[in-house]
């Protein structure tokens, strides 16, 4: 039955298709199959690949999040030295030079408030033989001060002497130096107490030390009649 009507629809093709292919009923069949299966597979092809309705995301309507905002830094603290205080070195400490008849001479770091005592310890103590009775050992260090120890001339827990001559404080007629000059030297000046002698080593550490006599106007304390009483006796 199957291949009469495959007789039949051979038959009914021209006969220049039956001349040019040359193909058989047989193989008529198996290429319409052929046929088939892909319009098959591109039918499926295109339904798989059309377009798809995509759903919108929905608005949100509610409360915005809270904001986080960061909590303030602690407040700025002070800068030492500005307010005529001296300020410590920047490791938190002072720095003094010991000199003079100590066993380790030379510079030392120390904390800040440590006295003429303390400056002693960390140099190795003083030598043996040397008469300490006019050194004051209770005495608060300031940062960058030198301290010496039994050598003729030099004020005990003070300043070297001067290069001028004579001792630092003025002894012999010798000016003191502004720029390496203890607080008790400074004190030792007339009309300086101890208030004003802090003021002027605070000024110092500050500013790097005394360019000239005349930046000593610039101390707090220090006014037009006392600064031409002091001129005479300082030296930068």
């Amino acid at each position: 039955m199957r291949e009469r009507a495959w007789a039949a629809l051979w038959e009914r093709l021209p006969v220049w298709v039956q001349t040019r292919c040359g193909l058989t009923p047989r193989s008529l069949a198996a290429l319409s199959v052929v046929l088939i299966v892909a319009v098959g597979f591109a039918v499926q092809h295109f339904w798989a690949g059309r377009p798809e309705p995509v759903r919108a995301p929905e608005r949100v309507t509610g409360p915005a999040p809270p904001v986080r905002v960061a909590s303030p830094g602690p407040s700025p603290v002070p800068v030492a030295g500005v307010s005529g205080v001296p300020g410590p070195s920047p490791s938190g400490g002072i720095v003094v030079d010991v000199s003079g008849k100590v066993r380790r001479p030379g510079i030392h770091r120390l904390p800040t408030g440590s006295r003429v005592a303390d400056a002693l310890s960390a140099a190795g103590g003083v030598r043996d033989g040397v008469d300490v009775t006019g050194l004051n050992r209770a005495r608060v260090l300031m940062d960058g001060e030198q301290v010496v120890v039994g050598v003729p001339g030099a004020v005990p827990g003070g300043a070297a002497p001067a290069a001028g001559g004579g001792g630092s404080t003025g002894a012999g007629g010798a000016p003191v130096s502004l720029g390496s000059a203890t607080v008790d030297q400074l004190d030792a000046l007339p009309g300086v107490g101890p208030v004003l002698a802090q003021h002027i080593v605070a000024y110092r550490a500050q500013h790097g030390g005394f360019r000239s006599v005349d930046e000593l106007r610039e101390v707090n304390g220090i006014g037009d009649r006392r600064f031409e009483d002091l001129r005479p006796l300082v030296r930068p």
